[in-house]
């Protein structure tokens, strides 16, 4: 039997946790030098300057020996955890709307070396939901359109976009929130759609973009016509190993949607989700708000990969392949400066980008109001 303390390096790789607070703590650093994880994702709780951010970022790294995945939810719209900091951002459904893939690709890159400034690596973007009536209400502009061959094609070019700028992107959320009418940081949304409906509509990005996308991230929605239970997508095996891999042919990192989210803990206890995503195929389970949570699923994985064999090659697996995928994929971290006057050209890029994009829709209203 591998020694204790073997599974706790290789666990640590399995978890990308977020925490309270901007700055460095004795707390956070324990934290971090216990759990030694994956990478940190900041919120805009954790967010009130740039300088601030990339300080904290360079100082959550010192206290881990491996390079981190430095997380942030940064899509455009409603989801701008930047926004205090450089501006707003444009939303993907308003840069959609320009019908123009030279801007896809500039949002992206907008976006991204507004991370990579801020200390960022990897963005949790784009959505590769459908924007079908049923979650106009969830997902609102976070969505672009309900054809999934326009989907891919915003897609490809905000991921092309955000890697000229030298940050990983992720689809999400995987296989689709497109028909689910519940919110799943709240509840359990059951999508009752068949697979072979799916695989035409919903799976077409993933299935498109499977050598495109460095990483997935799988949602807690419940396809009971595809699993035969109300079993969350994130600790389904049917849908992580079966379909995504095996069926999609995906080779990328998959990681699960936040773990504390209630949609999944109506399914069971952190520990349990944290195990499940994994035993499921998962690489990477997010646990983006307590401390307590982080340490009870860090323990809970230990004691499950040194009680079942199989369950310990399942962990080994995935923190090979996350570090395989960091030195194949994590550039090296730029010189820990950032000055004033690059805040401000990326605030007066931002502002541009924004204008660009609104007299870009308006063009293209007035182009089609003159047509006969």
């Amino acid at each position: 039997m591998p020694k204790p303390r073997s599974y706790h390096s290789q666990i640590g790789q399995l978890l990308i946790i977020g925490f309270d607070g901007t700055e460095m703590s004795p707390r956070l650093a324990s934290l971090l030098t216990k759990i030694q994880p994956g990478g940190v994702i900041l919120f805009a709780r954790n967010i009130t300057g740039a300088e601030q951010t990339h300080t904290l970022l360079r100082e959550c790294q010192k206290r881990v020996t491996t390079p981190l995945f430095t997380c942030v939810d940064l899509e455009g719209g409603t989801v701008d955890r930047f926004r205090r900091v450089l501006g707003s951002t444009p939303s993907p459904a308003e840069v959609f709307a320009t019908g123009s893939r030279l801007l896809f690709r500039k949002h992206g890159r907008v976006i991204g070396e507004n991370c990579r400034a801020l200390g960022f690596n990897l963005d949790f973007a784009p959505v590769l939901d459908l924007a079908y009536e049923a979650s106009r209400a969830v997902m609102s502009s976070r969505a672009v359109s309900d054809d999934p061959k326009q989907v891919v094609a915003y897609a490809r070019e905000f991921l092309r976009g955000l890697s000229d700028a030298g940050v990983l992107g992720c689809g999400k959320h995987f296989p689709g929130l497109g028909e689910a009418t519940l919110d799943t940081h709240h509840e359990l949304p059951s999508v009752d759609k068949p697979l072979r409906k799916l695989w035409n509509e919903d799976l077409v990005p993933y299935r498109s973009l499977r050598r495109e996308l460095p990483m997935v991230m799988v949602s807690h929605a419940a396809f009971p016509a595809v699993t035969k239970k109300r079993t969350p997508a994130s600790l389904s095996k049917k849908w992580i190993t079966d379909v995504l891999h095996e069926k999609i042919g995906y080779r990328g990192l998959i990681c699960s949607d936040d773990l504390e989210m209630g949609g999944v803990l109506a399914a069971g206890p952190i520990e349990q989700a944290t195990i499940a995503h994994i035993r499921a195929g998962g690489d990477l389970g997010l646990i983006c708000h307590q401390e307590d949570f982080i340490l009870r699923a860090h323990e809970a994985v230990v004691r499950e990969a040194e009680r079942d064999s199989r369950f310990g090659r399942r962990v080994r697996e995935s923190a090979r392949r996350v570090l395989a995928f960091k030195k194949k994929s994590l550039a090296k971290p730029r010189t820990p400066t950032l000055s004033s006057a690059r805040v401000e050209k990326l605030t007066r890029q931002l502002w541009e980008f924004g204008e660009e994009i609104r007299l870009a829709a308006l063009a293209r209203i007035d182009g089609k109001k003159a047509r006969p």
